[in-house]
């Protein structure tokens, strides 16, 4: 019987379901009831009645319109008319007591809308009872494709549309049902249903008769009765039945059917014919639709087999009803049942394909159009087909077409894949791709494999994917992915490294354990060849002199023996285990006061240790002894040195920490952020005070920012107005931080399109962003300096050329520096020397060595016409021409060695040329990528050179912020004031470390300070002939010369003296006349304070770290400093500075008494005395001060040097400012 099933809207689950219904509906993301179903009779159990109770009582839910029922002969509309063959009237079991529950009145049918060209298509809807389930559209009926509607054709048996790949996909992805073991399934003497009863009981009973494509015979099986009976009803109220068919994914119900014995059972006719069942459009008439749901269809069926059939056993569903053996609900019956709703799944899929694809290729073939894809709307993480049509395009007489592309605009996931012909009429060649979950876009081109494109146009192919990712999101995509692979790599090389380093340790150990087994083996053999020596003299008796008894002894003190005659004495002695031979000699008391010895004649008496002489087995023993401690004493070394080096490393990592925090802090008074680390992917808010800068008074402030030091790929973001804050004078900005930074940059402005603006004098404001995917790209910086320590030092330009390329290098910056390779090169400290290459320039042949200096790369030109040949580094009457021919044949070398250097940085006066001459000969002519930066390190020398440097470089420096001030109003600086700045210098902490000090008698941190400055004095003072006691030491390390105040030394010895402390003074003096004076002076103090002051009057590096560890003060009273390492180094060792106010030094002590608001503001805290004055009184004031502390209170005293050892004033902090001025000058 045809039936049309229609339903006016989506009932919700609670409404279908509310009182004795049977079956769970669960959620079910399969295709949508809009689409055909075409059931093969391999799919399903044979004489099997399936029933799908869709709701317990659809009457209740809303009033439905009823339209009269056709004429037999009717067809609704979209069907075509067929000949009507009898149907048997099949009996409802049960009907008597469902009419005296439910009423005798027949139930409105539902309205029933099927989709079409006017009509929307249905959403499936899952969720709890409470959620209305969407419309269910099915119609099963005879009938011919329209174009307003889908026809399914009944699929050849002998196609197989059965595809594991996707069944394993569908059972990973799809629950499957549970049937719980408490229905029963209907007996063999179930009852039929009659056609009155489906309109009495639509409520309840829905029919739906689905195609079973029949293999033998060509027959046409189908009688698919859905419905409610009471005990499936009790089954679904106890919660045991979770059932999945098509969009509602309902259990389906197996009513088996037999004859029973009396001849009362069902009778199915058979009917010759194979018929074509489609589902096809149901336009939204009422009345229609009722119509067809009483249009029937005419089928012959074979007799109903015996229930315990053996082959309908294996082809129905798994259902277990009470009482039937457990092997009815087996494993494999459920994956037979999945396996059954999979191919009807798929099969109507491949139909609908079938379809849609020979509608657009017809299409598309008749528009010209040279591909199209199916399905129409692309998505992420699924397959679709391209087709191209070969006759449109540039490869219409190739054998073979391949796609080539990739996805989101050629940057994921490339690939290459062979089409194939198909069989849409026209030239339609296609292939599959997988459409990753990333993709928002897909980009391809094709080709023949070889040279032949067809590249629409050299616009390429797109395919936009909806409901994925944008570009955005797949940027950050990208980044995180990036981020993930670095830290993989990172991984694998940590791991790589640990394998490296266990694979040396052992190899190590095993040196070193053969080590200790020699040295194990000839200690033994000393020690026998010793035994056998002694063994030579040695005797148990001497007669009338001595004897020993009894044999195996114990002897202690000598007395008058009375057991012998004679003048005998004995005494006991205790031999210690493992002893050979007894030696000694007598004498008249003991050894402090004897006077007379018996040594026999100077040979000493040797007795020979009874039954203790060691045979082989001694030896082997004594040696594996001597093995084992001689291991002990190397691991415990080991292990010393082992924490030692990480404990260096972690004070590094700290220090390097504290002084980034204070470098971020530095300017809090103008700009900070909050927090004050940015870390990559966060938000962070800047605060910015315009009362400290040129914007102060202006109505608003306008915050413009971006990233990477400007060159991110955003761009730079819009100008943000700048909000206040309650309570202060900082204003402030919320910025989105991206995952690809590593850099923040900002400036702010008057007006949002521009005007003033505060750029930090040209340098700009950055903040950097920790844990970004995206590193800094190294600088490759070059330096072109006369000295550099330790291998060519004079003064302090050595050590900055040294130590700064050190710390930039750390920042992972490459660094090299260019130096003349002097006669007089302490070689010792060039690691890996080699001939690099020669050039000439100048007349003459220039020879390049390279090498390693305290871990960077040095390049050594030597000129082959001696100018570098005189034995000294400065001195000689040609200076400038010597370094002015240096200068050019750098440059030259970086020009013809092909170097292409970020920056190149020179120094003083001594490489001053490089300035100019870069400008004039090189920038245009290969170098036009570097930049020059030049540094003053001493104004008082060739100051027409650095004028004219300062004119020519891009930015210029001197080495602290006072002194650029001190010395701004020089004709050689003041004209170019707007790119001159003041960067502190620093010292090498690798170098000056208390805590890894050869030379110190104790190694010290802040930790233990005052222990380790203790002994440092004690030694020093025991060196230097010093009283050894208690007093407060000033120490005094310094070149001679007036810059240095000599005036002012002599005065603060002479106080200190006074002041009964001690007074140690290391230096020289280049002038002789000075040198004689200090020597007069030394020679006085030994008269008259030779306990308490020594001055040492040459140089000494080892004595130079003993004095500034062990003194308690250093003084550095300068008339000018352009900035001072020695008040650096004093406080890295615990010492407390003393110092005039000038250049570096007010730069860098602040008074304790004075100056702690000068130091907070700088994030430091007061650290040493100081003075104005040029004369003794000014020395007196803070001198004074600073032996005073610490007699009335050292524990104050104490807590003030752990309190400078912690300061950082090493290059951390002045690299950092260096990197911002080489990124400005590249700007």
């Amino acid at each position: 019987m045809e039936v049309t099933l229609p339903l006016q809207r989506s009932p919700s689950c609670r409404t279908v379901f509310s009182e004795r219904t049977q079956f769970r509906i669960k959620p079910f993301l399969g295709f949508l009831p809009t689409q055909s179903f075409n059931w093969k009779r391999d799919h399903v159990a044979a004489n099997i009645t399936y029933r799908i109770t869709a709701s317990a009582d659809f009457s209740r839910r809303r009033p439905r319109r009823i339209s009269t029922p056709r004429s037999n002969d009717s067809t609704p509309r979209g069907f075509t008319p067929r000949t009507q063959v009898p149907t048997t009237s099949i009996q409802r079991r049960g009907q008597k007591n469902n009419e005296k529950k439910k009423g005798t009145g027949p139930s409105p049918a539902p309205e029933f809308t099927i989709p079409g060209s006017n009509t929307e298509t249905p959403q499936l809807k899952t969720g709890s009872d409470e959620e209305e389930v969407s419309g269910v559209n099915l119609v099963v009926a005879k009938a011919e494709a329209e174009s307003d509607g889908i026809g399914l054709g009944v699929a050849s048996t002998s196609e197989s549309l059965f595809d594991e790949d996707k069944i394993s996909q569908f059972e990973e992805t799809v629950r499957m049902p549970e049937v719980d073991e408490r229905i029963i399934v209907e007996s063999k003497d179930a009852k039929g249903i009659t056609e009155s009863e489906v309109s009495n009981n639509a409520g309840r009973l829905l029919n739906v008769n689905m195609v079973l494509d029949t293999v033998k015979d060509k027959e046409t099986r189908w009688n698919k009765n859905i419905r409610i009976d009471d005990l499936q009803e009790k089954a679904l109220v106890s919660g045991d039945i979770d059932v999945s068919v098509y969009g509602r994914v309902i259990e389906e119900k197996q009513i088996y059917t037999k004859s029973s014995e009396d001849g009362g059972g069902e009778n199915i006719e058979k009917e010759e014919s194979v018929e074509e069942i489609d589902i096809s459009k149901v336009g939204n008439n009422a009345s229609r639709e009722t119509d067809s749901r009483n249009e029937t269809i005419s089928k012959t069926v074979d007799k109903v087999e015996s229930i315990n059939s053996v082959d309908d056993f294996h082809k129905r569903p798994s259902v277990k009803p009470e009482g039937v053996d457990e092997g009815y609900n087996s494993i494999s019956e459920d994956k037979k049942k999945a396996d059954n709703f999979l191919k009807l799944k798929l099969e109507s899929e491949e139909i609908l394909r079938k379809e849609a694809l020979d509608r657009l290729a017809s299409d598309n073939f008749r528009k010209g159009h040279k591909l199209f894809y199916y399905p129409e709307i692309v998505e992420p993480d699924q397959d679709i087909e391209i087709f191209f049509n070969r006759s449109f395009s540039t490869l219409k007489f190739e054998p073979d077409v391949i796609i080539m592309g990739a996805f989101n605009d050629w940057k994921w996931k490339s690939f290459a894949i062979n089409l194939s012909k198909t069989q849409l009429n026209g030239d339609w060649w296609s292939c599959k791709v997988y459409v990753p979950r990333e993709a928002y876009k897909i980009d391809f081109v094709f080709y023949n494999g070889n040279d032949v494109y067809e590249n629409n146009d050299e616009q390429d192919f797109c395919i936009t994917v909806e409901g994925g990712m944008d570009g955005f999101d797949f940027e950050n995509f990208l980044l995180e992915e990036k981020r993930k692979e670095q830290e993989e790599v990172m991984r694998r090389k940590a791991e790589r490294e640990r394998q490296v380093e266990e694979q040396r340790r052992i190899e190590a150990e095993i040196v070193e354990s053969e080590a200790d087994r020699a040295q194990a083996k000839e200690e033994v053999a000393k020690r026998r060849g010793m035994l056998q020596e002694l063994l030579k003299d040695a005797v148990t008796s001497f007669v009338n002199v001595w004897y020993i008894e009894p044999s195996d002894f114990l002897v202690s003190k000598l007395i008058k023996s009375e057991s012998k005659d004679g003048d005998w004495c004995c005494a006991d002695v205790v031999v210690p285990d493992q002893a050979v031979v007894l030696d000694w000699v007598f004498a008249d008391g003991p050894p402090e006061q004897a006077v007379v010895y018996d040594n026999n004649l100077l040979q000493d008496f040797h007795a020979i240790v009874p039954k203790s002489i060691p045979g082989e087995l001694y030896w082997v023993e004594e040696e594996q002894q001597i093995y084992k401690n001689l291991q002990a004493e190397r691991r415990f070394r080991e292990e010393a040195l082992r924490a030692k080096a990480e404990k260096t490393v972690r004070l590094k990592e700290e220090t390097k920490e504290r002084t980034l925090k204070t470098f971020l802090l530095s300017q809090k008074h103008i700009v900070y952020t909050d927090p004050i680390d940015v870390h990559a992917g966060s938000t962070v808010t800047v605060f910015y005070n315009p009362a400290n800068t040129v914007l102060k008074g202006k109505s608003e402030i306008w915050l413009r920012c971006s990233f990477n030091r400007w060159t991110h790929r955003m761009g730079l973001l819009p100008p943000q107005k700048m909000i206040p804050i309650e309570n202060g004078s900082h204003l402030k900005a919320t910025v989105k931080v991206p995952l690809d930074a590593y850099m923040m940059d900002f400036v702010f402005s008057e007006r949002e399109d521009g005007g003033i603006f505060d750029n930090k004098n040209g340098m700009d404001y950055h903040v950097p962003v920790f844990g970004g995917v995206v590193k800094e790209p190294p600088m490759h910086i070059v330096h072109i300096a006369v000295e550099m320590a330790p291998i060519a030092k004079v003064g302090g330009l050595g050590d900055v050329v040294t130590s700064l390329s050190r710390a930039v290098q750390d920042m992972n910056h490459n660094v090299d520096i260019i130096l003349p390779k002097y006669d007089c090169l302490k070689h010792s400290n060039v690691k890996d020397l080699q001939f690099h290459k020669s050039y000439s320039w100048g007349g003459t042949e220039i020879k390049v060595w390279t090498g390693k200096v305290e871990g960077v790369s040095v390049y050594f030109l030597e000129p082959q016409n001696g100018l570098f040949w005189v034995g000294c580094i400065y001195g000689r009457a040609n200076d400038g021409e010597r370094f002015g021919f240096f200068c050019h044949a750098a440059l030259e070398f970086l020009l013809q060695s092909g170097f292409h250097p970020d920056i190149i940085h020179c120094h003083d006066w001594s490489s001053a040329p490089v300035a100019w001459l870069f400008k004039e000969h090189y920038m245009h002519y290969g170098l036009s990528k570097a930049r020059v930066v030049f540094t003053i390190h001493n104004l008082e020398f060739g100051a027409n050179l650095i004028r004219k440097a300062m004119e020519f470089s891009d930015k210029a420096t001197t080495v602290s912020p006072t002194y650029a001030q001190e010395v701004s109003g020089n004709s050689a600086v003041a004209p170019y004031l707007f790119k001159f700045h003041g960067i502190l210098n620093g010292i090498d902490p690798d170098i000056w470390d208390p805590y890894n000090d050869k030379f110190l008698p104790v190694s010290y941190t802040s930790e233990n300070v005052v222990e380790g400055k203790r002994a440092a004095k004690e030694a020093l003072q025991e060196k230097l002939g010093l009283e050894k006691s208690d007093l407060p030491l000033v120490g005094i390390i310094t070149r001679l010369t007036h810059q240095k105040g000599i005036h002012l030394i002599k005065h603060a010895i002479w106080r200190t003296l006074e002041r009964n402390g001690q007074v140690v003074l290391l230096g020289s003096a280049p002038d002789p006349r000075i040198q004689n004076d200090f020597v007069s002076l030394a020679n006085q103090l030994h008269s008259s304070h030779g306990h308490r002051a020594n001055l040492c009057l040459t140089y000494d590096e080892p004595l130079s770290h003993l004095i500034y560890a062990g003194a308690d003060f250093i003084l550095v009273p300068s008339i000018f400093e352009p900035c001072g390492l020695t008040q650096l180094t004093a406080m890295r060792y615990g010492s407390i500075p003393v110092v005039r106010k000038t250049g570096g030094l007010h730069d860098t002590v602040f008074d304790v008494d004075h100056d702690l608001e000068r130091a907070q503001a700088c994030g430091l805290e007061p650290n040493g005395f100081n003075f104005d004055g040029a004369d003794g009184a000014g020395v007196d004031y803070a001198l004074n001060r600073a032996i005073s502390a610490w007699y009335d209170g050292r524990e104050w005293f104490d807590s003030l040097c752990k309190r400078v050892m912690e300061q950082d004033w090493s290059w951390n902090r002045p690299a950092l400012d260096y990197l911002e001025l080489y990124h400005s000058a590249r700007k």
